[in-house]
C-alpha cells in the first residue's frame, strides 16, 4: 500500500516510462557543447542515445545509423543543466519581504520562519502539488537533474514529511532541519533536536546534510556539531557558507570534506586558497543576490584561482524565487564576470561535480543522455539574450520530456 506522500506524488507527476531500447540519432547540431573537458564543443555535430545513455558522439558526417533521427537543424545542444542548491518543499510565499527589501529593507535569515508557519500548515497534497509545478518549470528551462532540501518544517515530523516528498522528485534530497532556530526554541535545545531525533527520522530519506553557517542563523561550534552528526549517520556534507559576510563556513567545509560550499559571497585570501585547494565546489548562486540586491559573488576570483565553481538557483520563496538555470547563466557572465562557457559549464559539470555525479552534467559517451536543444545556434544565446525561453527540446535519460 503506497504512503499517502507516493499517492499524492504519483497524482501530481504520472508515471515513468520505460525505455524502448531504440537507439536515437540527433543530428545537424550546429554547435555541440559537451561541458567534457577532453572535448568541449564539436561544431556540425550528432550523437547517439540509446538505453538512456550516450552511445556515440562526433561530427554529423560520420554518425552510424540509428533507429530514429532527429534534425537539430543548425541547432546548439548543451547537457541537461545540473541545480545542485534548490528548496522546493514549502507553502506560502514571501512577496510582501520581497517588495519591502526592494523599498530598502536589509535582508536577514528571519524571514524564513514565515515560510515555516505556512509549510507546518499545508497538507501533503498541497506540498506535493507546489513542488511538481517547480519541479515542470525547472525541466522545461532545461533542468535535468536537481537537488532538493528540506528546512521549512524544523520540527521532526515535518522536516521527515517534506524529505519523503522531496525524494519522490529526486534522489539528491538534503536534510536541512538547521535552517534557522525556530521561535521559541533554544538554539542548544534546537541543535540537540536536530543531531538527536530529527536526524534519526530524517536521515533514512536523506542523502546529503547541510546548515545555514552564518548570523541569526547557526555559529561555527553548532554548525560542525551538526553536519558531524549526519556525517555519521551516513549523509553526506554540504553547507550554506558566507553569504551575509566573512564567517567560517568554507573553512568547516574544506575540513570536512563536504562536497560544496553554497553561496560564498564574502570570501577571505584564505578562503578561496582553501577552496581551491580542498576540491569543495564553490556553489554561487546569483538569483539570491539579484533578489536582496546584495553584491554578487567574484567568480572570477575563484575561477582564477583553480576553485570549481558550479551555478545553482537556490529557488526559495523568500530569497531566489526563480526555477531558471538560464537566468542563473546570464547573471554570472553579466555580475559575475563569468564567460559564457564558464557560466554554462558551471551550470552542467559543475552542478554535478557539487553532487559528486560522474553521470550526468556532461555528454560524453556512458553519460545519462540528459540534453537540451536551443533555439540559437550557440549556447552563448543563453547571455546574449537574456529572458528569451530558448529551451526549445529536452531529453532525460534518452527521453524527451520537453
Amino acid at each position: 500500500m503506497r504512503s499517502a506522500v507516493g499517492s499524492a506524488v504519483g497524482s501530481a507527476v504520472g508515471s515513468t516510462v520505460e525505455s524502448s531500447g531504440r537507439s536515437t540519432l540527433v543530428d545537424g547540431i550546429g554547435l555541440l557543447f559537451t561541458a567534457d573537458p577532453f572535448r568541449e564543443e564539436i561544431e556540425d555535430a550528432a550523437l547517439v542515445m540509446e538505453d538512456g545513455v550516450v552511445r556515440w558522439i562526433g561530427r554529423s558526417a560520420t554518425a552510424p545509423a540509428a533507429d530514429a533521427r532527429i534534425d537539430a537543424e543548425g541547432r546548439a545542444v548543451i547537457p541537461g543543466f545540473v541545480d545542485s542548491h534548490a528548496h522546493l518543499v514549502f507553502a506560502g510565499d514571501r512577496t510582501a519581504e520581497f517588495a519591502a527589501r526592494m523599498a530598502g529593507e536589509r535582508y536577514s535569515a528571519g524571514g524564513i520562519a514565515t515560510t515555516v508557519a505556512a509549510t507546518r500548515e499545508a497538507s501533503v497534497p498541497e506540498l506535493v502539488a507546489t513542488t511538481a509545478a517547480l519541479v515542470t518549470e525547472m525541466t522545461a528551462q532545461g533542468t535535468t537533474t536537481f537537488e532538493i532540501k528540506s528546512g521549512y518544517g524544523l520540527t521532526v515530523d515535518s522536516e521527515r514529511r517534506s524529505l519523503e516528498i522531496a525524494s519522490q522528485f529526486t534522489p539528491e534530497t538534503t536534510y536541512l532541519g538547521a535552517h534557522v532556530v525556530p521561535p521559541g526554541t533554544s538554539a542548544d535545545d534546537y541543535v540537540r533536536t536536530v543531531t538527536g531525533p530529527m536526524l534519526d527520522a530524517c536521515a533514512p530519506h536523506a542523502k546529503w546534510v547541510d546548515v545555514f553557517c552564518e548570523r541569526g542563523a547557526f555559529d561555527e561550534d553548532q554548525s560542525r556539531e551538526i553536519l558531524g552528526a549526519g556525517i555519521k549517520s551516513g549523509l553526506h556534507a554540504r553547507i550554506h557558507a558566507n553569504q551575509l559576510g566573512e564567517g567560517p563556513g568554507v573553512r568547516i567545509a574544506c575540513d570536512l570534506g563536504a562536497a560544496s560550499a553554497d553561496h560564498c559571497t564574502h570570501l577571505s585570501d584564505d578562503d578561496v586558497t582553501a577552496l581551491a585547494s580542498s576540491g569543495v565546489v564553490a556553489t554561487l548562486l546569483p538569483g539570491a543576490e539579484f533578489s536582496t540586491r546584495s553584491p554578487y559573488p567574484d567568480a572570477r576570483r575563484l575561477l582564477d584561482a583553480g576553485a570549481t565553481v558550479a551555478l545553482a538557483t537556490d529557488c526559495n520563496p523568500g530569497s531566489s524565487f526563480t526555477t531558471s538555470m538560464p537566468f542563473c547563466v546570464a547573471l554570472a557572465v553579466r555580475e559575475m564576470r563569468m564567460t559564457p562557457a564558464e557560466a554554462v559549464r558551471a551550470a552542467t559539470r559543475g552542478g554535478a561535480q557539487a553532487l559528486r555525479r560522474r553521470d550526468v552534467g556532461t555528454l560524453r559517451v556512458g553519460a545519462k543522455a540528459d540534453l537540451v536543444m536551443l533555439d540559437a545556434p550557440s549556447y552563448v544565446h543563453l547571455a546574449y539574450r537574456p529572458g528569451v525561453p530558448l529551451v526549445s527540446q529536452v531529453w532525460r535519460a534518452g527521453r524527451r520530456v520537453v
